[in-house]
């Protein structure tokens, strides 16, 4: 059976393994769970309950007997099962850097981009300034690192995808790149024109201009 991946249309992390996959030519069915206007997904797919009964989130992915969830394990599993191309760097201590960067976009950056998604009817708001400004002091973080390198890691790497993903949401709710980042900028235009990004991405940003939600700028075709 052809490996599945459970995603959803506005998933930041299926997007993730979705463009993983696609970046390592893996041959997979991707299957949308249903959707709903206040950001839920109901009712809940009975794969994705099955797999994943306690989050009950995507994405899944289902490779004959292997059935995994969380975005971060699923990278870790396509990366052995299809080690051409890489998508970790290759020394051991470049890969551990690669692999928290991968971890610090969602678990430092992103829980700011989440804190906005109650706070947008007030982003004047002490708690709404607060995540924008750690948002921004992130992305400060990451201009350092390219000044000498092309990508996050050195090559592109999961870590890229994790944090464009991460950024492409936080970007959506009030805390975009500015030209204070241009080396950070210009990473963005390098990753979201990779083809594996824009086939995931894209169909993401129609379906958001479907249900009158605002696009960012940045993906506005």
């Amino acid at each position: 059976m052809k490996t599945q991946i459970y995603s959803a249309p506005l998933s930041m992390f299926g997007a993730k393994v979705q463009i993983a996959a696609l970046e390592k030519g893996v041959d997979f069915e991707l299957v949308m769970v249903p959707f709903t206007k206040d950001d839920t997904y109901e009712p809940k797919h009975p794969e994705v309950l099955r797999v994943n009964p306690v989050k009950q989130q995507v994405p899944i992915l289902i490779d004959g007997d292997v059935e995994l969830f969380d975005s971060t394990q699923i990278f870790e599993y396509l990366e052995d099962r299809y080690p051409s191309p890489a998508l970790w760097p290759r020394g051991i201590a470049e890969r551990a850097r690669a692999r928290q960067l991968e971890q610090k976009s969602d678990e430092v950056f992103f829980p700011n981009v989440i804190r906005l998604f109650g706070l947008q009817h007030d982003m004047q708001s002490a708690p709404a300034v607060a995540a924008c400004a750690a948002c921004a002091r992130y992305y400060e973080e990451m201009e350092g690192l390219l000044a000498t390198r092309e990508y996050l890691a050195g090559p592109y790497s999961f870590a890229d995808i994790a944090f464009y993903m991460a950024h492409v949401f936080a970007d959506r709710k009030g805390a975009g790149m500015t030209g204070a980042t241009p080396r950070l900028v210009a990473w963005r235009g390098r990753v979201g024109e990779r083809p594996a990004v824009r086939a995931a991405v894209d169909p993401m940003m129609r379906f958001l201009a479907s249900e009158g939600r605002g696009v960012p700028a940045f993906l506005q075709r």
